[in-house]
């Protein structure tokens, strides 16, 4: 009997093996060696106030502002209007000190319309890509943080001087918010979201309770050397984001934001953290393999 249950239990080694042997290979073969970091010519102009195309400034210029906000929006018609609202209000409010200007304009507020639908980790790059300001924030269209909380994060980065090479990255974190949240889920989608944090922190990322929080406040060359690193386009684009940050040892700052759940969301749980789950297999396994590798920042075609 006993040498029965060991036969099995090597077995099972042995085939357990041999599948993340085939899932290495799998994602070694799938994986593209760099980040695709083409601009369509359509989307290397915006349209300005009076509609007239104008060319799109580039994240390797020198910055023009103080801060860039980079929203993606798909399909974000309803609750779009909310968040603009309350972030354009508190900004006119913060830089009534220093000068007079007409309501808005494409000076304070740019859209850019993509050739195709990349994914939120690829809106936002383009986004990034076309930024002009010293800091840069990312932020989602539902308006789920309330915008006046880049105040924390502004802090949260300033205590994290000095910068090496000026760089630096705070994180909004609703961590703080888990055990009311688990209140509120189902048992399936608190195992879901244990689940999806253990992973997180096994295969990718340490010391972030928080990393899919769409509230993050980049200085430029920490969003420059990141961005130009990124392969992963989705919804699991923030884990690979933070594993590079860590790589090249940007110090990162993980700071409590108020946050509202939003009615609205794209993401279907179960199939969603399926598709983060191996998201998140597929960037250890590609970066130990070799197939991805972090290099010096690469200017976007």
């Amino acid at each position: 009997m006993s040498s029965l249950l060991l036969q099995l239990a090597v077995l099972g080694v042995a085939l357990a093996a041999a599948a993340l042997i085939l899932i290495s290979f799998v994602a070694f073969i799938t994986a593209t060696k760099m980040p695709h970091l083409h601009q369509h010519e359509d989307e290397k102009f915006f349209l300005n106030a009076r509609g007239q195309k104008e060319t799109l400034p580039s994240i390797w210029d020198s910055p023009t502002k103080r801060l860039s906000v980079v929203v993606p929006s798909y399909n974000e018609e309803k609750r779009l209007p909310v968040m603009m609202d309350e972030a354009l209000g508190y900004l006119e409010e913060r830089q009534v000190a220093f000068k007079y200007c007409q309501k808005y304009g494409s000076d304070k507020v740019r859209v850019i319309t993509l050739v195709k639908n990349r994914g939120k980790g690829g809106a936002i790059r383009m986004g990034i890509f076309s930024s002009r300001g010293e800091k840069i924030l990312m932020a989602d269209a539902d308006g789920a943080t309330k915008f006046p909380d880049v105040e924390k994060l502004e802090k949260g980065l300033n205590d994290l001087q000095p910068w090496p090479e000026q760089m630096a990255i705070a994180c909004g974190s609703r961590a703080h918010l888990e055990k009311e949240s688990i209140a509120q889920r189902s048992y399936f989608r608190t195992l879901l979201m244990y689940g999806f944090h253990f992973l997180v922190w096994f295969l990718c990322v340490k010391g972030i309770r928080d990393t899919q929080c769409g509230f993050k406040l980049f200085t430029r060359e920490a969003a420059s050397r990141t961005f130009s690193s990124l392969h992963i386009e989705r919804w699991a684009f923030d884990v690979e984001l933070l594993y590079i940050a860590q790589f090249f040892k940007i110090p990162i700052a993980e700071i409590a934001v108020n946050w509202t759940e939003i009615e609205g969301s794209k993401l279907v749980p179960f199939w969603s953290w399926l598709q983060m789950g191996k998201d998140l297999l597929f960037i250890r396994l590609r970066y130990l393999t070799g197939a991805w590798r972090l290099e010096q920042t690469k200017k976007m075609n």
